[in-house]
């Protein structure tokens, strides 16, 4: 739809610093449209296949940056992340992604989805690579990674809602690499936070904050109606969003501000959370195109563990887990602006992982 938009006259403010950094910037990668949904598909551009089997899924919204990093192409990609859009494809591409807390890495120059839960971040093989460019792009000086013993760090496993209907084989993998962990000399409990999660859920039903900070993004041409090409994925939630009256969006800003300062007081205690970084591994292109019913199904499981960090603006990243038959994802979320700690952990804990 853009396509006759006048040129940018200025690099974005992370690409600016990436530049004056040394970085070689070699190309754009597909992703789903204006970034909104999870699968990674493009009905315009075409949809990239998965790094480790074409035939499937890259995970979206930033497809192409994931699987990118994941078949070498490229060193580093950026992603946006709105509600996981870093790292989902990091999961399903085998690589590592990370989600800066918001606000941390300028967002001038960047195509907006929600000024609530935007953040920008890196994907790339390695911890080390992310935190390096996460700090040039938050426009500071990149040291390497000072080391953190694993023993007496305190884990909290969230379990309940955000571990149902996961598949069977990210579970043996989590509590296998779970187990290596604990082994390292952390302290591992469980920490409940299914009722926060439940009040998100309540404070949201009538509208995402996502589809209706986009609703007003894009009011312009959602006014136009049908006739606009825009994947029916992308306009349908975004023109529903644009219906809701004014009071829905405020109360839910209202409430989502309280219910992360409530979620900052139950993590106080910890050093990071663990849980898979999404339920499911990457289901086959094919099968997405030909069953709506799925789509939906997936693509719900696929944003459910990942937009809890943005929702209760936390730092997150997604770390792969080795020997699974596709690839899956573990991920450490942290604080709000804890994000240099928990690369420091991160590192640690890809160490201990393997490769």
């Amino acid at each position: 739809m853009r396509k006759t938009a006048a040129p940018a006259l200025l690099d974005a403010a992370i690409v600016s610093r990436l530049r004056q950094a040394g970085a070689v910037i070699i190309g754009k990668t597909n992703m789903t449209e204006f970034a909104f949904t999870a699968i990674g598909d493009n009905q315009h551009f075409g949809t990239p296949g998965n790094a480790v089997d074409a035939s499937r899924i890259p995970g979206g919204s930033s497809s192409g940056a994931g699987v990118s990093v994941g078949e070498a192409t490229s060193e580093i990609s950026i992603g946006s992340d709105t509600g996981g859009s870093v790292r989902i494809p990091a999961s399903l591409n085998g690589v590592v992604g990370f989600k800066p807390t918001a606000r941390r890495v300028p967002l001038t120059g960047a195509f907006p989805l929600s000024a609530t839960l935007d953040s920008i971040g890196p994907l790339a093989r390695t911890v080390a690579q992310c935190a390096a460019a996460d700090a040039v792009m938050a426009g500071e000086i990149p040291t390497a990674l000072a080391q953190i013993a694993l023993r007496g760090l305190r884990i909290g496993i969230p379990r309940g809602i955000l571990f149902e209907e996961t598949e069977g084989e990210v579970t043996t993998a989590f509590d296998h690499y779970l187990g290596k962990i604990e082994q390292a000399g952390t302290q591992v409990a469980d920490l409940p936070i299914d009722d926060l999660l439940g009040e998100m859920r309540a404070a949201t039903k009538r509208g995402s904050i996502a589809a209706m900070e986009g609703a007003e993004v894009h009011a312009d041409w959602l006014a136009t109606g049908a006739s606009v090409p825009v994947d029916p994925h992308v306009s349908g939630p975004l023109s529903r969003a644009a219906m809701l009256p004014t009071p829905v969006y405020i109360r839910a800003i209202r409430r989502r501000a309280a219910l992360a300062a409530a979620m900052d007081e139950r993590l106080a205690s910890l050093d990071v959370l663990v849980l898979p970084t999404t339920p499911v591994m990457a289901p086959t292109i094919a099968s997405m195109a030909g069953d709506a019913e799925l789509r939906d199904r997936i693509e719900g499981l696929l944003l459910r563990n990942t937009q809890v960090a943005n929702q209760f603006d936390l730092c997150a990243i997604s770390l792969p887990m080795p020997r699974t038959a596709l690839p899956a994802g573990l991920m450490l979320a942290a604080r709000s602006g804890h994000d240099r700690r928990l690369l420091r952990i991160a590192a640690e804990i890809e160490s201990l992982l393997g490769s």
